[in-house]
């Protein structure tokens, strides 16, 4: 009876031992350290996340942090330049291990791919020509038939404006600077957009005819995606970001985009 309760004991263990060898080989986490590359989706338009220097190199917040992500991995740094409409389809496809490029955590996304935890928080956020913000209050006071309201197309900002404004003209472009170029030749009346990208627009440009509506239209927290299935992965990912956010590395990142605008001269 003891050998048949031992023989059972060592048989379930080997099956254990396969188990977690197979999972360790589908691990993109294993396939990163094996072929020595860490390979990173972005759409490189993106203020002051991921965007194009004069030289064209692709620089930003999400650029340091996942150079950081490389070295203490021990691998190199791969960035993948991808248009926003094909980004999740290009993991999915495995053209790249992670998409870092200030993507919203929303559960339509999360039904196709996996969010490590939330790296940074932010909201959407208006640019209003100040003929038209002149007496009024907020975003309510423009959503009446005579208002045109412009933003991104499949982002975020596109999904906020179309859930307030029931009342407004909306049009969507493909990027984020000709919709805020729309406004700036006055053929829109306001910009619904990401914090960031607006609070830099405005450092950038002076405000000339602009004015910044800078409370938060909604919360959103961004985080960087992943397959399903992966739970090494996200495993790595998260203590990862608790590490840099706990041995200041993610605040020095955060002032140097966030904080200080030199970096501007770089891209302008």
């Amino acid at each position: 009876m003891k050998k048949i309760l031992v023989a059972m004991l060592a048989f379930l263990s080997l099956n254990v031992m396969a188990s977690d060898l197979n999972l360790w080989k589908k691990s993109t986490l294993n396939e990163i350290l094996q072929r020595g590359e860490l390979r990173v989706g972005m759409e490189p338009g993106y203020m002051p996340f991921e965007m194009k220097d004069k030289k064209g190199k692709i620089i930003g917040f999400d650029v340091d942090v996942v150079r950081k992500m490389a070295k203490d991995m021990g691998v190199k740094l791969k960035i993948v330049p991808t248009a926003w409409d094909g980004i999740i389809a290009g993991l999915l496809a495995g053209k790249y291990d992670i998409i870092v490029s200030g993507m919203t955590i929303t559960q339509k996304r999360n039904l196709k791919i996996n969010f490590a935890n939330p790296y940074i928080s932010i909201g959407q956020t208006m640019l209003v020509r100040a003929s038209v913000a002149k007496g009024k209050k907020s975003w309510k006071d423009l959503d009446k038939p005579q208002y045109t309201i412009v933003t991104k197309l499949g982002v975020t900002g596109e999904i906020a404006t179309r859930r307030m404004f029931k009342h407004a003209k909306i049009r969507t472009f493909d990027t984020e600077a000709d919709a805020v170029q729309e406004l700036l030749n006055g053929k829109a009346d306001a910009f619904v957009y990401d914090k960031p990208y607006n609070a830099m627009f405005m450092a950038k440009r002076g405000g000339k005819g602009i004015v910044f509506w800078d409370k938060d239209l909604t919360f959103e927290p961004l985080g960087w995606a992943v397959r399903k299935g992966d739970p090494d992965f996200l495993n790595w990912l998260d203590n990862f970001l608790n590490q840099i956010k706990h041995d200041g590395t993610y605040d020095k990142i955060y002032n140097k985009w966030f904080k200080d605008i030199s970096w501007l001269k770089r891209v302008q």
